[in-house]
């Protein structure tokens, strides 16, 4: 299966909660979408690896992926080296997207940061003819491919965006996908020890953040992005 955009992020809920309404909106458009998390999040204060399973099929439905994989690296603990380069590489030739959505290039979490960078070489390297990969056990030695952008969604730290997608009318879907991992935000009623994204105000940051977004450019809601390297337009005029 070819994959338009591949979004990839160290924990479940990560992806939805950096780029969910960008992502759903790419759907709306006709383009195909997967989503590998790189851990099963079960280092998590709250819920387990197991609800965080059930919680990643069930925001997997709401957005309307065509894929998703779990890599099962050690949470936490999974590093940017050449054994969790490998398995990257062989996800990206396997499914081949044009664009490559990764973690935050500076972030409070460390497995945001270690994630960014692992999926950003790992990119570079699956376009290197000499980098030889096999998936699972089929016989035949993986075609090499390179994305063609590979850009990071914002996450905690309100870093400053390089872009800014609209996603106005995509707000309403990419909460309903963020609040399937009801263990871990917000809920008066749960028993489980408070964290950092369990508080309200923390759910309420996911609107007003992407409404301050819209604001700034002109539009309703807003997703911001960064790059690793300018981003080319076609004239002045296909600047919105």
């Amino acid at each position: 299966m070819k994959l338009d955009i591949l979004a990839i992020g160290a924990h479940p809920d990560d992806v939805e909660l950096g780029c969910g309404a960008t992502l759903a909106k790419e759907i709306s458009n006709g383009k195909k979408v997967g989503i590998i998390d790189l851990t099963r999040g079960e280092l998590g204060t709250r819920g387990t690896a197991e609800s965080r399973d059930k919680e990643a099929e069930v925001a997997t439905k709401i957005i309307g992926l065509a894929m998703r994989k779990n890599m099962k690296f050690g949470d936490g603990f999974f590093v940017n080296d050449k054994q969790h380069q490998m398995e990257i590489i062989k996800m990206i030739r396997k499914f081949k997207p044009e664009i490559v959505l990764c973690n935050a290039i500076e972030d409070r979490h460390i497995d945001h940061v270690k994630g960014s960078d692992l999926v950003s070489d790992a990119c570079f390297l699956s376009g290197l003819l000499k980098v030889e990969t096999k998936y699972e056990d089929e016989e035949k030695w993986q075609e090499l491919w390179r994305p063609k952008h590979v850009y990071h969604y914002i996450q905690w730290k309100n870093l400053e965006p390089d872009f800014v997608v609209d996603v106005s009318g995509f707000m309403d879907k990419k909460m309903q996908a963020v609040l399937a991992y009801k263990t871990q935000f917000y809920d008066a009623n749960s028993k489980e020890p408070e964290t950092p994204i369990s508080s309200k105000n923390f759910t309420n940051s996911i609107e007003y953040r992407a409404r301050d977004l819209g604001r700034l450019v002109g539009v309703e809601h807003g997703e911001g992005f960064t790059v690793e390297r300018y981003v080319t337009v076609d004239s002045l005029f296909s600047i919105k």
